[in-house]
């Protein structure tokens, strides 16, 4: 056990660090593999791959995950932000790379090949997008020369146009939805709420209007006899068969079924083997850190930390929610990946640098380190221009 006393890298790092949402994130993460266990083999079996394929290469995965986490959480605030604008600018161009001349899988085009890996550049710039934003909006809060919610209101399209051009709806809705509550938090007037409101009504409207994938999937969700609901009746039926305690581990029949039983459907997997009770106790994990994550923004002084922060305690929580959702036909499908929890190396490393980044903001710093110098007269904790 290291020693208050010690002043080594290692021991500021250790008695500094959240150590409850480390662990937290880390129950996610054995949770992960052991449901992977149930939903992986029969994907890998009707694809012709060995039986625990996904199983080792989630567990491979998870190793530069957690190297990456507290490589991550060593960064002082100022490397955070100046990494993030890095990550955020590459990623940007990598997703205009991939719309472009990236392969088709599903009908987007969303990856970029690299031999035989494969990269979805969209999840690493979700993670920098919101401190990057974050970033612009603390600015524009702490000096009246700096026009940071200008910026923060170009960030959003910059970010969003070559997701749309994939297309990939679910991520442009995730990141759009976290630069709102990023505004909100900033300080928004409830006329801008009402605003954004109503522009967020007339994209869905587009959206369902001239994009045939996005309209299929809503009108199958409000009337399953409209289309092809095959995930959606396997996915209803797995929490049937499984009821409140499961049917077992390995005895579960939908995730045979089901294509993505290993990656947007693991929750839906997890009901039938594992049961309810075990669903509703992954659901409380998930909001622990939520919660964890928004007490600690609230105790910061400090606009950027704090609005980084929730940012990213929200990207996470949302995510989460809307693959819940998804596997209980609450909302229309959506391929989007259970934190931490469904398969995927490139959702595992984004995940990864997000949670590098909240466990380094939510360290304990002496006070002079995170609080920036405001000159007199200025607000701290709201964006100026926004609270008329």
């Amino acid at each position: 056990m290291m020693s208050r006393a010690e002043r080594s890298p290692l021991a500021d790092w250790w008695w500094t660090v959240d150590r409850g949402l480390l662990a937290g994130l880390g129950c996610l993460m054995v949770a992960g593999l052991v449901f992977l266990m149930g939903g992986g083999p029969p994907v890998a079996e009707r694809i012709g791959l060995p039986t625990f394929y996904f199983l080792n290469r989630q567990a491979m995965y998870l190793a530069p995950t957690i190297l990456l986490i507290i490589a991550v959480s060593f960064l002082s605030v100022r490397h955070i932000r100046r990494f993030a604008l890095v990550t955020w600018m590459l990623g940007v161009v990598l997703c205009v790379l991939a719309g472009k001349f990236g392969p088709e899988i599903k009908g987007a085009h969303r990856w970029i090949q690299f031999g035989s890996f494969g990269l979805q550049p969209s999840e690493f710039v979700k993670p920098a997008f919101v401190v990057v934003t974050a970033w612009a909006f603390s600015e524009g809060a702490n000096r009246r020369d700096m026009p940071g919610v200008t910026l923060a209101f170009l960030l959003l399209p910059l970010t969003i146009v070559p997701l749309i051009l994939q297309p990939d709806f679910g991520q442009t809705m995730l990141i759009t939805m976290v630069w709102c509550t990023l505004f909100f938090v900033a300080g928004l007037h409830w006329f801008w709420v009402a605003g954004l409101g109503f522009a967020g009504m007339i994209g869905v409207f587009t959206a369902y209007t001239f994009l045939h994938h996005v309209r299929e999937r809503i009108n199958r969700f409000m009337d399953p006899e409209s289309g092809d609901s095959f995930q959606e009746v396997w996915s209803r039926e797995s929490f049937n068969s499984g009821g409140w305690f499961g049917t077992g581990p390995g005895e579960g029949v939908a995730k045979r079924h089901l294509p993505d039983a290993h990656t947007d459907f693991i929750f839906s997997v997890t009901g039938e083997e594992f049961g309810v009770l075990v669903c509703l106790g992954l659901v409380a994990l998930f909001a622990y850190i939520v919660i964890r994550g928004l007490k600690l923004a609230r105790r910061t002084d400090d606009t950027f930390t704090r609005l980084a922060i929730t940012g990213l305690t929200t990207l996470f929580g949302l995510q989460a929610c809307i693959n819940m959702a998804v596997n209980t036909q609450l909302m229309p499908a959506k391929g989007m990946t259970l934190p931490f929890v469904s398969y995927g190396g490139s959702s595992l490393i984004s995940l990864a640098l997000g949670m590098g980044f909240l466990v380094a903001l939510t360290r304990k710093r002496p006070r002079t380190t995170t609080v920036n110098q405001r000159p007199p007269g200025t607000m701290p904790s709201a964006v100026p221009g926004l609270m008329q």
